[in-house]
C-alpha cells in the first residue's frame, strides 16, 4: 500500500518546543512518521536561520518543509487594531500575505491525499476552492478559553473585552470546523462539546507524552520544591500562576517555610518576577524542562481558565512527579484523583494539597508510581499518533 500523502499547516513555527501546542503537534508528526505509513510535508512561518538550525529536528517531523517569512511581533497596542476585525483576535493576527500565498502555492503544486490544518485558527490560510479530504487538528474549544477569562478577568472592561472576543471565536470556530471532511480533537471531551453545537465530524485522540524523553525517576526527597511549567507569555498560564503566587502561596510558606516555587517557562511577565515573593523564583525560557523539574516534590497546575488538555500534566507524570491541580488544569485528561494525582480547586485545598505533597513522602511515592504506569499503558505518543493516522484515513475514504 502507498503511503498517503499529508500536508500539515501550522500557524507557528514548532521550534523550541516550548508550549504545549508545539509539544503536541510534533508528538503527532513524529509518531506518524515513525510508522512509515504517510509522506509528510510541513508547512509553516520560518526564517532561513530557523531552518537551519532546527533541519534535524524537523527531519524527524517529516520529508520536506515549507517555511514563510514570519510577521514581526507586534506589542498588545500595535495589535489593539485586531480587535475592531470581525475574526477573532488571534486569528487575524494568523492571516499574513506571505502565509496565504506560500499555502496557496503549494496546494496547487501538489496534490494531497489529505491537507491538516494545526489549530483551528489556521482555518483562515485554506484556499476557498481547496478540494479533497481536509482536517482540522483543535487543541482546545477555542471559544470556551475566552468565556473562561471574560468570568475571571479582574475588571468591567476587560471582562467585556474578553466576552466580545468570544462572541467572534464561538462564530469563527463553528463555521470553520464544519468545512472540514473531520476534526480531530484532543480530549473526548472536547469532541462532545463540539458534537453539541452540531458537529457530526469530531474524532478524539488521547494526549500522548515522549516516554522515553520523559523517563520515571522516584520523587525526590530533601528541600521542599513546588514546580509549575508552562509557557508564561499565555493569558491562561500567567492567570494561573499569578492566582497560586497572590492567594496560595502564602498559606503553603505559613506551613512550610523553607519551601520554594519554581516557574518554568518563556516570558514570565515583568509584573510578576519584579514583585520578588519570597521563595519565589522563575527561570525564563530554558533548553530541557527535565534539568528544573526533577527535584521537585509538588508539581502543580492552578489553572483557572484554559481549554483542551494540558499536555504538561502528562509530562509531569511520566517523570515521576506528584501532581496537583484544580479540575480545570487536569480537564481532559483519564485520570483518578488521590491515585494519579490530587485534584484541589480554590485557594486553601490547592494549599493543602501542596503542603500534603511536601510532607508526605509515601503519598509522592503512590502517586508518582501508578501515574508513570497510567501513562505508559495508554498514553505515549505513538499510541496518540496511530489514533490520529486511523483518522486521516478515515477523512480520505470518506471523501472519495
Amino acid at each position: 500500500m502507498s503511503r498517503l500523502k499529508v500536508a500539515f499547516i501550522s500557524p507557528v513555527f514548532l521550534f523550541p518546543a516550548d508550549a504545549g501546542g508545539k509539544i503536541r503537534t510534533g508528538n503527532i508528526l513524529r509518531g506518524l512518521k515513525e510508522s512509515g505509513r504517510f509522506d509528510l510535508t510541513l508547512l509553516s512561518p520560518a526564517t532561513q536561520e530557523q531552518q537551519r538550525e532546527w533541519q534535524p529536528e524537523l527531519d524527524r517531523q517529516c520529508e520536506r518543509f515549507i517555511g514563510w517569512q514570519p510577521s514581526p511581533s507586534r506589542s498588545r497596542w500595535q495589535r489593539a487594531p485586531d480587535l475592531l476585525s470581525a475574526l477573532p483576535v488571534n486569528v487575524a493576527a494568523d492571516r499574513t500575505p506571505a502565509a496565504v500565498s506560500a499555502v496557496e502555492q503549494a496546494l496547487a503544486a501538489e496534490r494531497f491525499d489529505v491537507v491538516v490544518f494545526d489549530f483551528v485558527h489556521a482555518a483562515v490560510l485554506r484556499p476557498e476552492k481547496l478540494g479533497g479530504a481536509t482536517v482540522c487538528f483543535t487543541h482546545n474549544v477555542e471559544a470556551e478559553i475566552f468565556e473562561r477569562h471574560a468570568k475571571t478577568a479582574p475588571s468591567a472592561l476587560l471582562r467585556w473585552m474578553w466576552a466580545s472576543q468570544a462572541r467572534k471565536m464561538r462564530r469563527f470556530e463553528r463555521e470553520a470546523l464544519a468545512q472540514f471532511t473531520r476534526v480531530v480533537a484532543v480530549s473526548d471531551r472536547d469532541a462532545k462539546k463540539f458534537a453539541a453545537d452540531g458537529l457530526t465530524t469530531a474524532r478524539a485522540i488521547p494526549t500522548g507524552v515522549d516516554l522515553d524523553f520523559f523517563a520515571w525517576q522516584a520523587p525526590a526527597d530533601g528541600s521542599p520544591v513546588v514546580v509549575f511549567t508552562g509557557s508564561m507569555d499565555w493569558e491562561a498560564n500567567v492567570d494561573g500562576i499569578r492566582f497560586y503566587i497572590e492567594e496560595v502561596w502564602p498559606l503553603v510558606r505559613a506551613k512550610v517555610p523553607d519551601a520554594q516555587l519554581r516557574v518554568v517557562g518563556k516570558n514570565p511577565p515583568p509584573s510578576l518576577v519584579q514583585r520578588n515573593v519570597p521563595g519565589v523564583s522563575f527561570t525564563g525560557f530554558v533548553d530541557d524542562v527535565r534539568d528544573h523539574a526533577r527535584d521537585a516534590q509538588a508539581f502543580v497546575i492552578p489553572l483557572r481558565v484554559g481549554g483542551g488538555t494540558r499536555i504538561k500534566a502528562f509530562e509531569a507524570m511520566a517523570m515521576g512527579l506528584p501532581v496537583v491541580s484544580t479540575s480545570i488544569g487536569i480537564e481532559g485528561l483519564d485520570v483518578d484523583h488521590g491515585v494519579h494525582f490530587l485534584r484541589a480547586d480554590g485557594t486553601e485545598e490547592l494549599a493543602n494539597a501542596t503542603c500534603r505533597l511536601l510532607a508526605d513522602g509515601a503519598l509522592r511515592s503512590k502517586l508518582s508510581r501508578a501515574a508513570r504506569e497510567l501513562v505508559e499503558e495508554r498514553f505515549g505518543h505513538r499510541v496518540a499518533a496511530d489514533v490520529f493516522g486511523r483518522i486521516l484515513i478515515e477523512a480520505v475514504e470518506a471523501q472519495a
